[in-house]
């Protein structure tokens, strides 16, 4: 398989009709290679518009969102993030390349520990891991200027907004099925936030996301 044809592909055929035109992150998903974070027996699919199987009935997001996220949120080298959901480790690795440090926490431990090893093999020194349920909020680590929800959440995250530095911002998939939101919200002074919806999208929700009240009948 020729893995840079593909890659551009890719970026050509998904990527930049998805409004995906800043060229930093154009220029970074030729440099991060998908395909080493994809598992083995998947790497032939690493450039395909699909979500790809991780475990746990997890998966890797589509090419296209990781990119429209990662456009969305605009890390700079100065900012610490915060990502919900390991996953793969490849959009950890793009944060990564971005940001000043990424702490990033899994609720699978051998999900956990699979990404670091890749971080490890690829250099990235400015990762830490963190083993533990952050779908509600997570208590340790301090403000974040940067916070990602890789899985989707049914409830506005009100509590990871807390965690936001003022001008920080939150990545979020927003509701439930059929639609979701993928929802930009901007800490625009301490307590006000400011939200943008960017396009709808439909991925699993975060394990222990908090659920709006049901009615029964």
């Amino acid at each position: 398989m020729d893995y840079e044809q593909a890659r551009f592909n890719m970026v050509e055929q998904q990527i930049r009709p998805w409004e995906v035109l800043d060229t930093a992150v154009l220029d970074l998903l030729f440099k991060v290679k998908r395909e080493d974070y994809v598992p083995a027996q998947y790497r032939s699919l690493a450039f395909v518009d699909m979500e790809i199987p991780l475990g746990h009935g997890e998966a890797m997001w589509a090419p296209k969102i990781e990119a429209r996220a990662l456009q969305a949120l605009n890390p700079g080298k100065h900012e610490r993030v915060l990502e919900v959901g390991t996953g793969s480790g490849y959009l950890t690795a793009l944060l990564a390349h971005r940001a000043s440090l990424v702490v990033t926490v899994e609720v699978h431990e051998d999900l956990r520990q699979e990404a670091e090893k890749k971080f490890r093999a690829h250099g990235l020194t400015n990762i830490q891991t963190r083993h533990g349920d952050a779908a509600a909020e997570w208590n340790e680590d301090g403000l974040f200027d940067l916070i990602v929800l890789t899985g989707s959440t049914p409830l506005p995250p009100e509590r990871h907004l807390r965690r936001l530095n003022p001008g920080g911002r939150l990545f979020a998939l927003v509701g439930e099925a059929p639609a979701m939101s993928a929802r930009l919200s901007t800490c625009v002074a301490p307590g006000v936030f400011r939200h943008v919806d960017l396009f709808e999208t439909c991925v699993k929700a975060l394990v222990n996301a908090p659920q709006p009240e049901r009615f029964v009948f």
